[in-house]
């Protein structure tokens, strides 16, 4: 291509960006937002808002755009991106072959700031067009103890949300409100549906809101526990921070300027538990599994994936690399994670109809190694406080149960509290540590070297593991020698030799 000016990515532009990269082929001013999403991130940009752009290539699913909304002041950054270019963003797909291949994306037609315009937010939400409003905001979002399983209702937040029910904070606060007002005014209830790595994740949802609302609204507790549909769903599709490098790839391979495309792989999942309060989208044409029921997916996908991630990321962040792919080339932590899947996951998984296991396990091997994707080991270790509750804990709690294998879930948690504590790797490097809980964290770490079990007292993340002697005793061991000697080479390598 000839030396051109840069092209700003927005709606005026298609047309001249058409010639040289893949744009929409509908008229993004006709479709109506029949899906309002809540914590519009890079997870969502590169799986739903992406399958919902394919939908909408039909005309006859017109009614299936996305409205994102953003909760919270950090999402002041999107909402502005996302005004600038009329929604639009560019995904680029990297293969492990090195091609790539890149699209602009069209199915986000509308943003709303709610942290400055709630009342904006619960119109849209209560509006007749929408008929799902989807999720993705954290492990951490759901506001639950992890201990007890219950409601925290000992927030601020929370507190004012009971309060005031016209100006909310919360997810909570802005669903039960939205949905007053639509039985308010005789409409159907829109579906509620998660998308966040959370095991029976629409369950989870019910029955964090339904806490809430039984709170503030009792009456109205009674029609959503009668009328809206919390469908469990498991989703998939590795999604690393977007780099500088892309944004300049764009700039010079298309003359695009585009302040926050997205970077993807190329393998991507649904699996959606059919149960809907008000009509779905026909994603079934696009290969997304509608099914009775979601759990065996979920299970599996929770506790290799998303486990198998940290099992890589918090020992790989020790050791000093920077990436996945980087850990997956070190043939040691390749095989410890093998061997975590194959010994203490395995075991405990259901049949999964359609499933290979071991293919399964070996096509994650090659995503984690794919060295186009560089997935950051500090967006991996992040929020580790509400992950590893959810992703790890419930395979060493049911080995513990069971008499199963425990030392690589056992050194993974010895490993996290020597991160924690240390916040540095091997190299004396300083390790980004992203998690709301960090300074706590460090502080229960802290005293590891006076008291051995400090780090598992913090009860609200471990709840009772303390209670187990068998592995007390293994992560007592793991602990000593760590902060002996912390060469993580050397302490995988004794873990695969049993000598320990």
């Amino acid at each position: 291509m000839k030396l051109m000016e840069l092209i700003q990515l927005n709606q005026e532009n298609l047309s001249s960006l058409a010639t040289h990269i893949s744009c929409p082929n509908y008229e993004r001013s006709s479709i109506k937002t029949g899906v309002v999403h809540i914590g519009v991130g890079g997870f969502h940009r590169s799986h739903q808002a992406y399958y919902m752009h394919q939908l909408l290539e039909d005309p006859q699913n017109a009614n299936w755009g996305i409205c994102g909304i953003g909760l919270r002041e950090g999402d002041q950054k999107i909402a502005s991106v996302l005004k600038q270019q009329d929604g639009l963003y560019t995904l680029i797909t990297q293969h492990p072959d090195g091609k790539e291949t890149s699209e602009i994306i069209g199915s986000i037609t509308d943003f709303i700031f709610a942290y400055e315009s709630p009342v904006l937010a619960i119109d849209k939400m209560a509006h007749s067009d929408t008929k799902i409003v989807s999720l993705t905001i954290t492990e951490g979002g759901y506001n639950f103890d992890t201990n007890t399983g219950n409601f925290n209702f000992d927030t601020p937040d929370i507190e004012h949300d009971l309060q005031h029910p016209n100006t909310p904070k919360t997810v909570f606060g802005f669903l039960t409100t939205a949905l007053r007002k639509r039985r308010d005014n005789g409409l159907a209830p829109f579906t509620i549906l998660s998308c966040d790595n959370i095991q029976h994740n629409g369950e989870v949802t019910r029955k964090m809101l339904l806490s809430f609302v039984q709170e503030q609204d009792p009456s109205l507790c009674k029609w959503i526990e009668k009328e809206v549909c919390f469908p469990n769903s498991m989703v998939d599709r590795i999604t690393p921070v977007t780099p500088d490098a892309s944004i300049d790839f764009l700039k010079k391979e298309y003359h695009l300027k585009d302040d926050w495309p997205i970077v993807c792989e190329p393998f991507i999942q649904w699996v959606i538990e059919d149960d809907f309060s008000n009509g779905r989208p026909p994603l079934e044409k696009l290969g997304v599994h509608f099914v009775a029921d979601v759990t065996p997916y979920e299970k599996m996908k929770i506790r290799l994936l998303n486990s198998g991630h940290s099992v890589l990321g918090i020992p790989g962040a020790l050791h000093g690399y920077q990436t996945i792919n980087a850990c997956m080339e070190d043939p040691l932590f390749a095989s410890f994670m093998r061997a975590f899947m194959d010994k203490e996951v395995s075991p405990l998984l259901d049949k999964v109809d359609g499933i290979d296991l071991t293919a399964y396990k070996n096509s994650l091997e090659e995503r984690f190694a794919n060295p186009n994707i560089k997935d950051g080991v500090s967006r991996i270790c992040s929020e580790s406080s509400a992950k590893l509750p959810k992703f790890l804990l419930p395979t060493l709690l049911e080995n513990l149960q069971r008499g199963g294998s425990i030392k690589y879930a056992s050194f993974v948690l010895a490993a996290w509290c020597y991160y924690s504590d240390k916040g540095v790797d091997l190299n004396n490097s300083r390790l980004e540590i992203i998690d709301y809980r960090k300074e706590e964290l460090h502080q229960s770490a802290n005293q590891t070297q006076q008291d051995p079990l400090s780090f598992l007292r913090l009860t609200s993340v471990f709840g009772d593991l303390l209670e187990n002697k068998r592995f007390i005793s293994l992560y007592t061991t793991y602990i000593k020698t760590l902060y002996n000697e912390p060469n993580i080479h050397k302490q995988l390598t004794a873990i695969h030799q049993d000598n320990f």
